[in-house]
């Protein structure tokens, strides 16, 4: 069972303050989040506990082609990369690429009674 942070010890006035401000800020964390640190309950129900899955599936789809050096990326076009990187890695590119083909199809070939059929209620 994890200690409420009320309980917790805080820390004094440290003489460094490169030690203060990280310590203080662990406390602000766990005083402001202490409703989600149920890690006994989410352990119990076999839930992963760890931040390294997370941030490995972030390094492997996004700061892997993303932070290469001298690239230079735009919010749509690091959407774009990030999107195919992910279903590549997930196996779902196969399906996606069927599905991608046949809307652009649609797209640029629109049938010739596409736009002029009626809703009916």
């Amino acid at each position: 069972m994890v200690p409420s942070p009320a309980s917790a010890p805080k820390p004094t006035g440290w003489a460094c303050p490169q030690i203060n401000g990280p310590a203080d800020r662990a406390c602000r964390y766990l005083e402001n989040d202490a409703a989600y640190l149920h890690y006994d309950q989410a352990l119990a129900a076999g839930w992963p506990i760890a931040s390294g899955i997370v941030e490995g599936a972030a390094r492997h789809l996004v700061a892997d082609r993303l932070d290469i050096t001298g690239s230079r990326w735009t919010v749509p076009g690091a959407e774009a990369v990030f999107t195919l990187r992910a279903l590549i890695s997930n196996g779902d590119f196969p399906q996606y690429w069927i599905f991608h083909t046949h809307r652009e199809r649609e797209r640029l070939y629109p049938r010739p009674d596409q736009h002029n059929q009626q809703l009916l209620a």
